[in-house]
């Protein structure tokens, strides 16, 4: 598995507008718990420092993770259908989090998509908002 960034010259158009995109903004958005539907979704929120391609199919996200505001690198499978990036993980671990399968698309200024770790999943969705600038 990469772990180094490919060289930004080989990014094909989409490619670099979602790393430029994907760079110091926040997932704004809510999930679901299959089986709670009648319920109001919960709030969700995932500060992204930046996203780098590092393999063919693999990304490396740099995400604020917590309160504490540590960055942890976590290299995920991302495909492209035609102009759509889509976040593929299978039963996979996330530092301190556990396992968890998932599928999230992201499209212009919106992601959606499914989630599951262990017996519990659902749904989740929002909006991606730029930060403040460092």
């Amino acid at each position: 598995m990469g772990s180094s960034p490919v060289d930004p010259v080989s990014l094909t158009d989409l490619e670099r507008r979602f790393t430029e995109r994907m760079r110091d903004v926040t997932l704004v958005g809510s999930f679901t718990i299959d089986g709670a539907e009648d319920r109001t979704p919960r709030q969700d929120r995932y500060e992204i420092e930046s996203v780098q391609k590092v393999d063919d199919d693999l990304w490396r996200f740099r995400a604020v993770v917590g309160t504490g505001g540590g960055v942890i690198p976590v290299v995920v499978p991302l495909r492209w259908i035609g102009d759509t990036p889509m976040l593929m993980m299978t039963d996979a671990s996330l530092p301190g989090m556990g396992r968890f399968t998932v599928r999230l698309f992201f499209y212009e200024d919106r992601y959606a998509g499914t989630w599951q770790h262990g017996e519990t999943g659902g749904l989740m969705s929002g909006r991606v908002e730029e930060r403040a600038r460092k």
